[in-house]
Parts: structure tokens; C-alpha cells; sequence
């Protein structure tokens, strides 16, 4: 019986293509909806980190006494906690198996975002556990869904949970905050309880795999790294990094700029949610379109430029537009997010690839996307306008349009080619 939660990253695949096929057909029907059930609940804890910061930044500020630097950093650190900390999964998974590392995870999400509120001294050093977290989920939750055979629509379902939590996050802070007395650590704090639930169909699967009998550990051998692999491996690492560069500069800058343009906490946490809401149709849809190339060589290039023309419309709406313009906004960036996260798995013809290339494309990815929103954040404050900020963001969608067109016309890669494993098994 194959370990759809306990593949390694980096790894070679136990036995031939055929084999493993096989061993897919043979797994349990109960064992592989546990770990589809997962990879939603995991999703969902991914960007509420995020977004409730973003929805109350301005209300945090003061009343945690933070600088304008400070409210920055803060503002970014959980991206940038991406960067550095994204070889930390595929390196613990090789070591505990791929839904050990996710468990803990999740139990460090919630460790974070509680300490971080408990006692303000470590307000940072507590988004920065969160942020490491949710990337050493996030980077192996492509070679999870690969594992488990997850089909195109589970995999559009697992990244619209990305958008679903994000919305909630945004929507529901606020509120609670104003109900709290207000109260920072319930507001913030109350988003470990999801995390601490994510790990229940984790444990509940790792429980029937050891009764089912130990299974194997498959061989160790260098991973095949050829010239075109290389290539195809830096151009998705460009489309994940601009895409969620944008993503995160406009869920971390966005509400400041309707804060100045009068709207209050409740009004901007429901149109932070709104920007997740309007993208589940897309992000759902967007894995499926991913696997038929016709259709793509067109949706494809042209979410950058939607990208772009909607970062300026929104720099020069009226209030009465805003509301559409970041509905639409938010529909080409959550199909983005989808796209990089589909092509990482389509062009992967294995659990393992698909774990080296998720842990280089998100992880030198969300380096990309921590700095540059860090940067848009930067260029606000030197220049006390936005409209060098919103440029230079259209200017890189822009940018995510040629890199899109780049990756869909490259072929799907193997780091660890049949004729090794059949030798191997």
C-alpha cells in the first residue's frame, strides 16, 4: 500500500510509473478523501494570518504604539517569513513524512498567532512562527495533492480555500474586534482554532496508514537536475513570486488606501473580503482551464494585463467604483494564484518533482513577493503617494503576463526520470 501522506520530498518514488499507478487505484477510497478533506482544511489556514492583520492594521497600530516602520514590517513580515524559512518543509519532510510536517505546522500556525497577541514583546518574533508555518504548508501542499492524486477539481477546490480563508480573515476581524471591548488577542487570537482543527483528518489518516502496516522507505538518490529543467523551474518560480508579489502588496497596502480615502475599519475589512469572495469561481476554475493549453495560451498571459489595468483603475477610482474595481481585482489575482499553483503540479510528473519544484518556485517565489511588497510599502512612505506604488504594481502584471506566456509553453518536467526508478525499485 502506497503513503499518499508520507512521500518524501526529494525523494525517489517507490517502483516503476506503473506501479505506482497501481498503488493509487489500490488506496482506499475513506484514506484518500481524509487527505482531499486536509489539503482544503489547510488551505483555509493559509492567509488569515494575513488578512486579519491587513483588515485592522491601522486600529493595531495604535494601539500597540507602533512607528510607521513598524506597522510595515509588520505588514510584510509574514511574506517575508515565506522566503526565508521555505526550505524548511521539504528538509522536515524528508525526515517525518510529508502529513507529519503539516500536522505540526498547523500546531505551530496556532502557537504563533496566540503568542503573538498574548504578550505584544513578541508580536513580531509570533508572525514570523506564523508566517514559517504557513509556508512549510504551503510548499508542500502541491506534492500532497499530487500525492493523493488529487484531480483538477480538488485542486481548484484547495486553492479556492486559500481565498475562502483569506475572505474570512477579512470580514470577520474587524467585527470581532469592535465586539471584543475592542480586544486585539481575541480578534487575532480566536484564528488558531481552525489551525488547531486542520490537524484532525491529518492525524486521523497518519492513524489508519500505521494500522494498515509499515510501508517501505523508498531509496535516496540525487535528483536530476537538466539545463531544461532549470529553465522551466525559473520561469514557474517568476510566475509564483510576481503573482503573489501583487497578491500581497495589494491585501497589505490596499486598506491603508481606502483608510485615507475615509473608510473605516468595518468598511475595508469587507472589501479586503470581497477581493478574496469575488476570486472562488476563478481560483476553481482556473486548474481545470490549466490542463487544456488552447484555452490557455490566451486566459493565461491575459490575467497580467488584467492585473495591471485594474492597479490603475483602482489608484483613480471614485468610492462609488471601488467596489467593482476590487471585485475584479480580485478575480484575475485569485486566478493567478491558481494558475501558479495548477502549473506547479501539471508540469510535475511526480509527487517528488513536484515537491522539489513547489519548495524552489514558492520559496524563492515568496522571497520575490516579500520584498517587492516590502518595496511598495517603502516607495509609499518616501514619496507619501500612492501612485508610484500602484505604477510600478501594474507595471509588474505587466511583467507576470510574459512570464505566464513563457511557462505554458514549456513541457511538463521529471527530476526523477522512469528508467531510475524501474532500476531502483
Amino acid at each position: 500500500m502506497t503513503e499518499p501522506f508520507c512521500m518524501m520530498a526529494g525523494l525517489w518514488p517507490r517502483g516503476s510509473m506503473s506501479s505506482r499507478r497501481k498503488s493509487s487505484r489500490a488506496r482506499p477510497d475513506s484514506t484518500r478523501l481524509l487527505g482531499l478533506v486536509a489539503a482544503l482544511l489547510i488551505g483555509l489556514n493559509l492567509r488569515p494570518a494575513v488578512t486579519t492583520v491587513a483588515a485592522t492594521l491601522d486600529e493595531a497600530s495604535r494601539a500597540l504604539g507602533l512607528s510607521a516602520s513598524e506597522t510595515t514590517v509588520l505588514a510584510t513580515l509574514p511574506v517575508i517569513a515565506f522566503g526565508v524559512s521555505a526550505p524548511l518543509g521539504p528538509w522536515l519532510a524528508r525526515r517525518f513524512g510529508v502529513s507529519r510536517v503539516l500536522l505540526c505546522a498547523m500546531w505551530a500556525l496556532a502557537a504563533g498567532l496566540v503568542i503573538r497577541v498574548l504578550w505584544p514583546a513578541l508580536l513580531l518574533p509570533g508572525t514570523f512562527v506564523a508566517g514559517a508555518a504557513i509556508m512549510a504548508a504551503g510548499t508542500l501542499l502541491p506534492q500532497f495533492l499530487k500525492s493523493v492524486d488529487a484531480p483538477a477539481l480538488w485542486v481548484g477546490l484547495s486553492s479556492m480555500s486559500f481565498g475562502v480563508g483569506a475572505a474570512l480573515g477579512a470580514a470577520l476581524t474587524a467585527p470581532i474586534y469592535a465586539m471584543s471591548g475592542p480586544r486585539l488577542e481575541i480578534a487575532w487570537g480566536v484564528w488558531a482554532v481552525p489551525a488547531l482543527l486542520a490537524g484532525i483528518p491529518l492525524m486521523q489518516g497518519m492513524r489508519r496508514l500505521r494500522a494498515a502496516g509499515p510501508t517501505p522507505t523508498p531509496p535516496r538518490a540525487a535528483l536530476v537536475f537538466t539545463p531544461r529543467n532549470m529553465r522551466t523551474i525559473a520561469i514557474l518560480t517568476l510566475v509564483f513570486g510576481l503573482q503573489a508579489l501583487l497578491y500581497f502588496a495589494m491585501t497589505a497596502w490596499m486598506p491603508l488606501l481606502l483608510a485615507e480615502r475615509g473608510q473605516d475599519s468595518a468598511q475595508t475589512g469587507w472589501l479586503l473580503a470581497w477581493f478574496s469572495i469575488a476570486g472562488f469561481v476563478p481560483t476553481l476554475v482556473t486548474p481545470i482551464l490549466a490542463r487544456r493549453r488552447a484555452v490557455l495560451r490566451w486566459v493565461g498571459p491575459g490575467l497580467g494585463v488584467a492585473i495591471a489595468i485594474g492597479m490603475l483603475a483602482l489608484y483613480l477610482s471614485s468610492n462609488e467604483q471601488i467596489f467593482w474595481i476590487v471585485g475584479g481585482l480580485g478575480a484575475v489575482q485569485s486566478a493567478a494564484f491558481g494558475l501558479s499553483l495548477s502549473l506547479i503540479i501539471t508540469m510535475s510528473t511526480n509527487p517528488a518533482t513536484a515537491g522539489v519544484v513547489s519548495a524552489i518556485g514558492q520559496g524563492a517565489g515568496y522571497v520575490i513577493a516579500g520584498a517587492g511588497s516590502l518595496a511598495i510599502g517603502l516607495i509609499q512612505t518616501a514619496t507619501n503617494s500612492w501612485l508610484l506604488s500602484f505604477s510600478v504594481m501594474a507595471a509588474l502584471g505587466l511583467v507576470l503576463s510574459v512570464v505566464v506566456a513563457a511557462a505554458i509553453r514549456r513541457e511538463a518536467i521529471d527530476l526523477v526520470p522512469e528508467r531510475i526508478q524501474v532500476a531502483t525499485s
